[in-house]
């Protein structure tokens, strides 16, 4: 069956290297993915995959499906870019990996039995949609989920840190400042819970770190602001952490409008991420098919401080997000427009086709294979037990 996908390949190549350099060369920002999302579906469609466009009502998300039940292989699918930057991240190549993955996987699907799915997630330098996603119960019956993310080396899936994205604000009355200096303001009650904040932070749990601005606070010192706004940006190892710190937070914010009688709104202000549970079985699955490939140099687990939107699927199915490295310069650094250059290269292009018969390897070996989902299922409700 592999002998047969790798000959499928052969035929669908240029159509993968032709979506990346379409993508490259056709960057649009985030939730604004509009010929990115209708290039992608049209290649879908091309291969008799059920194509849902706008799913759940999410502006340029879609839905592709190809087989019959379960195994249930999904991929995920991300192709925004950086607002005048371009895909300096690799979103053109992320993207190309997943799609040819499942059109791999997809030639073969009616013959080994099984689903293979690919959603298209707008959106994902602005919070993603995967945590809508999870809440509207698009995983509850997937099996496994995947995608590889290009980078300057080839790693396995690691951890994430969780995000807690915080707006404060306290809104007070904006009156002339020189006849009302006995009342405290908006912006009293904001720099009171920095001091606070930064007071307090030796009670804080450890592995959190807090990053804050000041995002409005008045236009004229001739005028008390009506409304003062800090951002908070929450960064913890678990969720749990993160919780125990928006939950100090809030008791710092209601105690400073206590004291200065200033009301305060409290919310996110994007989606929060939780952290990434890497499903070690299909780390080293994946890892193995990357062997078979012909991609050998494999680093260990990587485990970034960024928020990945990924982390919460990984909550609720199996997932891996392994990096697979597109570059063959070794000083060319990640999130670079030479980084975005590299996404086209031969090598580039070379890497992207490797990686996605790795991952139609690994859908097609926990289809194929008697208890090799069982073992991966096994794991991620022992692991979910102990967290």
């Amino acid at each position: 069956m592999k002998q047969d996908m790798m000959s499928f390949l052969a035929t669908i190549e240029n159509e993968i290297e032709d979506l990346c350099k379409y993508l490259y060369s056709n960057p649009e920002e985030s939730y604004k993915e509009l010929k990115s999302s209708r290039y992608i579906c049209e290649v879908l469609q091309k291969h008799n995959f059920n194509v849902t466009n706008e799913y759940l009502d999410i502006t340029n998300s879609f839905l592709a499906v190809k087989g019959n039940g379960y195994p249930k292989i999904c991929f995920l699918c991300e192709y925004d870019a950086v607002p005048n930057s371009g895909h300096i991240t690799g979103h053109n190549a992320l993207a190309s990996i997943s799609v040819g993955a499942s059109l791999i996987l997809g030639h073969v699907i009616d013959k080994i039995g099984g689903s293979v799915i690919l959603i298209g997630c707008p959106g994902e330098y602005l919070g993603g949609t995967k945590a809508t996603m999870v809440k509207q119960g698009t995983f509850d019956d997937v099996d496994v989920v995947m995608e590889c993310h290009p980078d300057t080396i080839t790693c396995e899936s690691g951890t994430s840190s969780a995000i807690t994205p915080l707006s404060v604000k306290f809104t007070g009355n904006s009156e002339l400042s020189y006849l009302n200096r006995e009342i405290y303001t908006s912006l009293d009650s904001i720099l009171l819970t920095f001091n606070m904040l930064n007071s307090l932070m030796k009670g804080f749990p450890k592995n959190v770190e807090i990053n804050s601005i000041l995002s409005s606070g008045g236009y004229t010192p001739l005028l008390t602001p009506l409304e003062s706004e800090a951002k908070f940006y929450i960064r913890a190892k678990t969720s749990d952490i993160a919780e125990l710190t928006e939950n100090k937070i809030r008791e710092i914010v209601n105690s400073v409008s206590s004291l200065t009688h200033i009301p305060n709104t409290i919310s996110l202000y994007e989606p929060p991420n939780e952290e990434l549970v890497t499903n070690r079985t299909l780390n080293r699955l994946f890892s193995h098919n990357l062997k078979e490939n012909g991609i050998i140099d494999i680093h260990p687990p990587k485990d970034i401080s960024a928020g990945l939107s990924i982390g919460i699927v990984s909550q609720k199915v199996p997932c891996i997000h392994p990096y697979i490295s597109i570059i063959k310069d070794s000083i060319i650094e990640y999130g670079t427009k030479k980084f975005s250059e590299e996404t086209i290269s031969d090598f580039s292009l070379s890497q992207i086709k490797k990686a996605a018969l790795a991952l139609a390897f690994t859908g097609s070996d926990l289809i194929e294979k008697e208890g090799l989902l069982a073992e991966v299922k096994n794991e991620f409700f022992t692991t979910k037990t102990t967290i």
